[in-house]
């Protein structure tokens, strides 16, 4: 008897959640607190490197928590409980994205996003899965029928619901989805916008509830730190003050309407040498679908989007998001 009750303990906790996310009438929770989502989106590439390396986290989770930020998105699954355990240890939670074909690596084509899932779905640290990013602008991945996507993403949403019920499960897309996306997606519990409407995203607020109920976040917005050409009082080149001036603005009306969101990501965390040309240096130009709503030149410079440059030195916009962040209080 005493081993068949060790045996039911035993399996009763593995399929105990540590943590609860739920939502309700646009407000966040995470154990019974509400919770607002202060993000970045986090993929540390060294200088002279392509591939995401971790070296850089301790040194990258101080500046997080001095910028006020508590949550990151990650563009890939962290496949390292000690990456996952010290961002848990720093109060630093973290949306897991899952792409669709990444060679069988934790992807939703194999499906073996379910074998990280089963790996990692007791951990604190992680507070939602999502799926795709702004796959909208990528037809071509999917025979050129985006459909194809939209029918994928709700099988994945429904296996990932039936292992985990304590977690919100997402989708980032490409400014908003239309009612027939909603439609053929619908047991997606809240939607990501990256949203790149100029410093003015406000208008998303009229614009979604035309669509939906269901509660959204900002899975990217901001600017870089790169003027092809100049615009009003900003000159071309680097120009660290455009971004941090635009950055501004929208985080203000994105906190102003916290009650119409639950998060906010600012991209990125570090600039990315990586993206454009030769990673040992940093390159103008880049490719960013439906770019031209990037402030204030209508042109996405890719390796230019970092709150902190390469070498961890604060951009003028670091302050920016520090002042923002760390006065919002959630209502």
């Amino acid at each position: 008897m005493r081993t068949i009750l060790f045996l039911i303990c035993i399996f009763a906790s593995y399929f105990m959640q540590a943590i609860e996310v739920t939502y309700k009438n646009n407000s966040m929770y995470v154990n019974g607190e509400p919770y607002y989502m202060k993000g970045i989106c986090y993929h540390p590439v060294p200088k002279g490197k392509i591939k995401r390396d971790f070296s850089t986290l301790d040194e990258d989770i101080n500046l997080m928590k001095e910028a006020g930020i508590n949550t990151i998105r990650v563009y890939e699954p962290i496949d390292d409980i000690n990456v996952l355990n010290k961002l848990n240890e720093a109060g630093i939670k973290v949306i897991i994205n899952f792409g669709y074909n990444q060679r069988g690596r934790y992807d939703i084509l194999s499906g073996t996003l379910i074998d990280y899932i089963f790996k990692y779905q007791d951990h604190d640290a992680i507070i939602m899965w999502e799926l795709g990013n702004e796959y909208n602008y990528n037809p071509q991945w999917f025979g050129g029928d985006i459909t194809t996507w939209y029918k994928v993403l709700e099988v994945a949403s429904q296996a990932i619901q039936s292992l985990d019920s304590s977690r919100i499960v997402s989708s980032a897309h490409g400014d908003l989805p239309t009612k027939e996306v909603l439609e053929l997606a619908p047991s997606i519990n809240a939607w990501g916008l990256n949203l790149y409407r100029w410093d003015k995203p406000e208008s998303v607020f009229d614009d979604w509830p035309k669509v939906s109920d269901k509660p959204i976040y900002f899975s990217e917005l901001g600017a870089d730190s790169y003027m092809t050409r100049p615009h009003e009082q900003y000159e071309s080149g680097e120009n660290q003050q455009a971004q941090a001036d635009a950055n501004e603005r929208i985080l203000e009306k994105v906190l102003e309407n916290s009650d119409k969101n639950i998060g906010a990501f600012v991209f990125s965390f570090t600039d990315g040498l990586w993206k454009a040309g030769n990673p040992n240096k940093q390159d103008t130009g880049g490719v960013a679908p439906n770019s031209d709503g990037t402030p204030y030149d209508g042109s996405a410079n890719e390796e230019y989007w970092g709150i902190v440059d390469i070498y961890r030195n604060k951009k003028i916009t670091f302050d920016v998001v520090k002042d923002a962040y760390l006065n919002f209080d959630i209502q």
